[in-house]
């Protein structure tokens, strides 16, 4: 009888040492579930949270409504973040833009991307705690405060998404570009958001005591990751090629010279770019009010000239209405150094600094003697004068005068851009390279004597540009900046490009992200199937956790379920009774 007693005691003392080291792990993990719920719900008491009931719902109905709208924000924030990041190619046009509307410059574009990924952080930060906190079978509950900012993220994605599909839809032409080359990378992201999802998924499906809560769960999640494994099938990119199929790097064309190291459309900039190993140079001309052709980007002289300290009653006439001795008067580089007008603009040495201080307009005779110097090829835009301009309708006739008789160029230096009176050009000027800007059959272009497409950078084809070159026609993309997108321009074949970073791309050796098929089909089956043993892994822990806990139970075994730390306390109080 006494054996027996021994024997019982002895059986008892070994379940409570289960049940104490069960306690124990339950309490030492509730520091993490209380930064979790106290960052989430702002819950930062054991008593005010609640465990998910095997088979229950994760969170009460009024939660179940408002998960989706997380979700929705971090989907929407995540879409403008990676197209604002995309689009830093043309962060100076953005900012022009808004300086026109404005009447003052700034960095609007740095600031929106400072904004965007803020929030993009702050809504990706409450998604991780809520799939922590899933992971941990807890109830979701979100603080209002989190709701309100929830809220305004959406918004404000949303309405930015609007704003910048209307005013600049072509945008939507550099994300579709910039997939080319990261989508690869981003079905490697995406599927290991899938596994780390797979964690909570298995959770809850292994959980639902019902069939058809286990579809809902595990089917749609299946469902995307079987989408994943198979859309490499219908990726494309032209930096995804045979070894050796790589054509020549494409010449570097400078956009108005070195505008990120000098004020553009100055000697200065148009020096850097050769200094830098530009092939060629771009500009645009205007022609003054006494005949003189000269180079300005703007219609105005007010944002690359300091007209409001000269004449302040004239900023907002047309720079072609001035005469030549009165734009001479104007300094055309102080703004440079006091607008910056690019974010990644690096320090200018003291002597560029004082150098730029000093520019001043530059005539079109004076920059054509330039190229002719370096053996450099130009291209520029022709305005025409306006209105009741003294040389309104002959201003092809005075830029041919300047380019034929006044600088001395070599016609083959010229790539001639304008389209109005190219018959009357090529009679004139039979050695100039007649370059069209807008795609046309090549039947046309050959009619017309065209060598060479000036293309903006979203009109990018690789097909089109093998087509065009099939019969001798070249093509230059402008404006292209990013190292990214030059890559894909190479890769696709083009002869040239405008740029205005020739000092960042000249010191490029070959395309980024370029692999034969065979690396990204290595890469591509690898993803998957690491995935795929993973996902199995975790599902199957789960399943062998919640079986072990299931069998715990029919034994007679505590349950561990959450509960206070008081409870907690009088339950390891109360062993030493349960053992008398």
């Amino acid at each position: 009888m006494e054996a027996s007693s021994t024997s019982l005691k002895t059986i008892k003392f070994g379940k409570l040492k289960v049940v104490r080291r069960h306690l124990l792990q339950r309490y030492e993990h509730q520091p993490f579930i209380s930064c979790l719920a106290g960052f989430y719900s702002c819950r930062w008491k054991r008593y005010q949270r609640r465990r998910t009931e095997p088979g229950k719902c994760c969170c009460k109905t009024r939660e179940c409504v408002f998960f989706p709208l997380l979700v929705g924000a971090f989907c929407f924030s995540l879409i403008f973040l990676y197209m604002w990041g995309e689009a830093k190619n043309d962060y100076n046009n953005f900012d022009w833009y808004n300086y026109g509307n404005l009447g003052f410059w700034f960095l609007w574009s740095l600031v929106l991307l400072i904004v965007a990924a803020i929030l993009f952080t702050y809504i990706t930060l409450l998604l991780v705690l809520a799939m922590c906190l899933l992971a941990e079978g807890q109830q979701l509950y979100l603080h209002w405060s989190h709701k309100i900012g929830t809220f305004l993220v959406l918004g404000f994605s949303i309405t930015a998404l609007f704003i910048l599909s209307v005013l600049w839809g072509d945008q939507w032409k550099t994300v579709r570009l910039s997939f080319q080359i990261t989508a690869p990378y981003l079905h490697i992201g995406a599927i290991t958001i899938m596994v780390l999802l797979s964690w909570p998924v298995a959770l809850h499906a292994i959980r639902a005591d019902k069939k058809v809560v286990q579809v809902i769960i595990v089917g749609p999640y299946l469902a995307i990751l079987l989408f994943l494994f198979l859309i490499p099938l219908g990726m494309y990119s032209p930096c995804i090629r045979e070894m050796g199929t790589l054509g020549p790097k494409p010449a570097l064309i400078g956009h108005r010279g070195a505008p990120m190291l000098a004020p553009e459309n100055t000697e200065m900039s148009f020096q850097k770019t050769i200094e830098h190993g530009g092939d060629g140079l771009e500009t645009d001309v205007t022609i003054s009010y006494d005949g003189v052709p000269f180079l300005m980007h703007d219609s105005t002289l007010r944002r690359t000239t300091n007209i409001k300290e000269v004449y302040p009653n004239d900023t907002a006439q047309n720079a072609a209405l001035f005469s030549w001795d009165t734009l001479q008067e104007l300094n055309a580089g102080t703004w440079f150094l006091k607008d910056k007008p690019f974010s990644c603009m690096g320090s200018l040495s003291r002597a560029d600094q004082n150098q730029a201080m000093n520019q001043s307009i530059y005539k079109l005779s004076n920059f054509l003697r330039l190229a002719d110097s370096q053996n450099k090829l130009v291209i520029f835009d022709l305005y025409r004068p306006p209105e009741k301009h003294p040389y309104r309708n002959s201003w092809i006739n005075r830029t041919l005068e300047v380019i034929l008789n006044e600088s001395g160029i070599r016609p083959h230096l010229v790539l001639w851009l304008e389209n109005d009176m190219r018959s009357f050009v090529q009679s004139v000027a039979p050695g100039f390279q007649q370059t069209m800007g807008t795609k046309a059959p090549v039947e046309d272009l050959l009619m017309d004597n065209i060598v060479k497409l000036n293309l903006a950078y979203t009109e990018m084809s690789s097909e089109d540009i093998r087509k065009y070159a099939a019969a001798n026609i070249t093509t230059n993309l402008y404006v292209v900046n990013e190292p990214w997108l030059f890559s894909l321009a190479w890769c696709s074949g083009a002869h040239s490009v405008t740029t205005n970073a020739v000092h960042t791309l000249k010191n490029l050796n070959q395309p980024l992200f370029l692999m034969t098929p065979q690396q990204y089909n290595i890469m591509w089956i690898l993803t998957d199937l690491t995935s795929v043993l993973l996902i199995s892994l975790i599902f199957a822990l789960h399943w062998w956790r919640e079986r072990s806990f299931s069998c715990c139970a029919h034994d007679g075994g505590p349950m561990l379920e959450s509960s206070t730390y008081n409870k907690f306390r009088t339950e390891l109080n109360d062993m030493p009774a349960v053992m008398a």
